[in-house]
């Protein structure tokens, strides 16, 4: 739905101005109406307001705030009372000034959902519709607690994966740091002992090669370096527009074993987002607007985006999904289910679990094979140096 700007007077003969989400302008002068608001000027909004220079702050730190305002709210305490509370008692200096500006907008007239969403880099897009759904529906404090246990729930996959992923990446750290330290500091050291066998022709070609590659990073490693850090960046450039974020992204579901993992993900993170979005009253065209961004890949979105077009015109969700080749065949089967009985929103995240344990189970298995797979790789490397270095000695002993 798009948003709108609104001028309105309330009962004081006070100016209010404000934003609201809705189909039409006839929508935005009833729901004013409804809060006892005179509306003076309706237009259509190009572009969201955010506060200038508003703080991020991690979704860790404003998961508690969902929880404990909805306990607060349920508990029969007024909402600019709660949002006092929880800004004084909070140690987060930057979720306190974001909640100040929160309680003075909502002082002036705007909504929750309203002034929440002027701080994106605190309050996501999904959290901003499930509260405004929330509010105009009457059940805020439900909304506030589906909210706070998503938030939750995502901060805790997120965790899960970026440790499994640890062990693996400072090993690869690791394994670079010590066969970079051996080629550039030990091995220059054999190159004189060697030279008598280079000139008889004598050198083992492996010995010959790891000389060759230790001289050259000695000399040039620096400007090989720079060249590395000068050719990511123009791959950064490259790969942040469009066309390079949509190769990316059609890569990642392609490569083997690690692309079904992320694919994995993906698809649970849409449809968890996606359930939780229709639970919370949204309508289904702004949820899957939304659920297609939070996918995290270009091709996946468009995807998604090619179903809400079907759903506005009047067709089902499931064909395009499955059309696209990128949803798993018994998901798409799930989602059709689900729309002719009408229980779309507590299926998707049915499916959401069963991928998300499906999908940890499979990056389980992937993370104990990887760990074995790069200590193998790194004393391989490190293997051949020492060999590379004892076949010119031995050869040498047995001249002798």
């Amino acid at each position: 739905m798009p948003d709108f700007t609104y001028i309105a007077r309330n009962g004081a003969g006070q100016q209010i101005e404000g934003i609201l989400s809705a189909g039409t302008e006839r929508e935005v002068i009833a729901s004013l109406a409804a809060r006892q608001l005179f509306p003076l000027r309706v237009s259509t909004a190009a572009k969201r307001t955010v506060v200038v220079g508003s703080p991020k702050v991690k979704s860790r730190a404003v998961v508690p705030v969902y929880s404990q305002l909805a306990a607060l709210l349920r508990s029969g305490v007024p909402l600019l009372r709660s949002l006092q509370v929880l800004r004084e008692q909070s140690s987060n200096k930057a979720l306190a000034e974001v909640l100040r500006d929160v309680e003075t907008r909502i002082a002036e007239g705007s909504t929750l959902a309203e002034a929440m969403g002027r701080h994106p880099r605190a309050f996501n897009e999904l959290a901003v519709s499930i509260i405004r759904a929330g509010g105009e529906g009457g059940f805020l404090e439900e909304a506030l607690d589906r909210v706070a246990a998503f938030t939750e729930q995502q901060d805790e996959l997120k965790s899960r994966v970026i440790g499994a992923l640890a062990y693996p990446m400072i090993l690869c750290v690791l394994g670079t740091v010590i066969v970079g330290g051996l080629l550039i500091f030990v091995v220059p050291k054999f190159e004189e002992m060697f030279d008598g066998l280079r000139e008889i022709g004598e050198l083992p070609a492996v010995t010959d090669l790891l000389l060759g590659l230790s001289r050259t990073l000695k000399t040039y490693g620096l400007f090989i370096l720079g060249g590395l850090v000068l050719l990511g960046f123009i791959l950064k450039g490259r790969l942040a527009t469009d066309a390079g974020r949509h190769w990316v992204d059609r890569w990642r579901i392609r490569i083997p074993q690690v692309g079904a993992i992320y694919l994995s993900l993906a698809v649970a993170r849409f449809c968890r987002v996606l359930g939780t979005l229709l639970k919370g009253g949204v309508p289904i065209v702004k949820s899957l607007e939304i659920a297609a961004d939070s996918t995290g890949n270009v091709v996946l979105a468009e995807s998604v985006a090619e179903a809400a077009e079907n759903i506005t015109g009047g067709k089902s969700l499931a064909e395009p999904l499955g059309a696209s080749g990128h949803f798993p065949r018994n998901v798409v089967e799930m989602i059709a289910v689900a729309e002719q009985s009408n229980s779309l929103e507590s299926v998707l995240t049915q499916i959401a679990d069963s991928l998300e344990k499906e999908t940890w189970r499979k990056l389980d298995l992937f993370v104990r094979l990887l760990e074995p797979l790069m200590l193998i790789v790194l004393a391989g490397i490190v293997l051949v140096v020492v060999i590379a270095l004892l076949l010119p000695v031995l050869k040498m002993s047995m001249t002798v």
